[in-house]
């Protein structure tokens, strides 16, 4: 007897790569947000190709990446490693920040500065940028729209999608049932590093770090932005 396509799926085992971007050009230290035209530096476009090696031989069936240019450019050779194009989808991009197109914590950019006092003024929100809460709903739409895309017009396959640092670290904290609100500082989630997320059905199973850039991630302090 065939199992009915609703019991197929309900047992189907989805693994999932939210990739963040390698390393932009920003001599300037902007904190560029949404903003167009910031590209990936040469070490940026390394890190891109450590990650195509990295998953040259996983069986990937689908990669998507928000619009802006670091993320596409990360995506480029993953795709190309496998046959495939790249699907846009802006559910995955950055989040929206206020102080975008400033250099944080100086200038007009710095917390000292008394126009910016209303933007800080509840971290747990947080009131300078995008709502966590919003960022997570957003994440988490793409990633059920990609799960079902693999299958219905992919052939099924691993999914890679490449987003920025603060929409990866948010989704992976609160599929961890972590509180939302933290110390950027210390984020997981590394230039170029995979949040590995694995779905039995319905169930998410596992979810693992790795990075494959770690040779290449700069030494002292990573580039302002995510």
């Amino acid at each position: 007897m065939s199992t009915p396509s609703s019991a197929r799926v309900s047992l189907r085992r989805d693994v999932v790569h939210l990739l963040r971007h390698g390393e932009v050009h920003n001599p300037d230290g902007i904190l560029y947000g949404r903003l167009a035209d910031f590209h990936l530096s040469d070490r940026g476009r390394a890190m891109a190709d450590l990650v195509a090696e990295h998953l040259a031989d996983a069986p990937i069936g689908m990669v998507t990446a928000s619009s802006l240019d670091r993320a596409q450019q990360t995506a480029a050779p993953i795709a190309a490693a496998h046959g495939l194009g790249v699907h846009t989808d802006d559910r995955v991009i950055e989040a929206g920040n206020h102080f975008e197109g400033k250099t944080f914590g100086r200038g007009a950019g710095s917390p000292a500065n008394p126009a910016n006092w209303a933007l800080l003024r509840n971290p747990l929100r947080p009131s300078w940028g995008e709502p966590y809460e919003q960022i997570v709903a957003r994440m988490l739409a793409a990633i059920r729209a990609a799960r079902a895309a693999v299958h219905e017009l992919y052939d099924g396959g691993e999914i890679v999608i490449v987003s920025h640092q603060l929409p990866i670290e948010t989704t992976r904290r609160f599929l961890e049932g972590q509180h939302l609100w933290h110390d950027p500082r210390r984020r997981q989630c590394t230039l170029a590093s995979l949040t590995t997320l694995t779905f039995h059905g319905d169930a998410l199973e596992s979810i693992a770090y790795s990075e494959p850039a770690a040779a290449l991630l700069p030494g002292a302090a990573q580039v302002p932005g995510a």
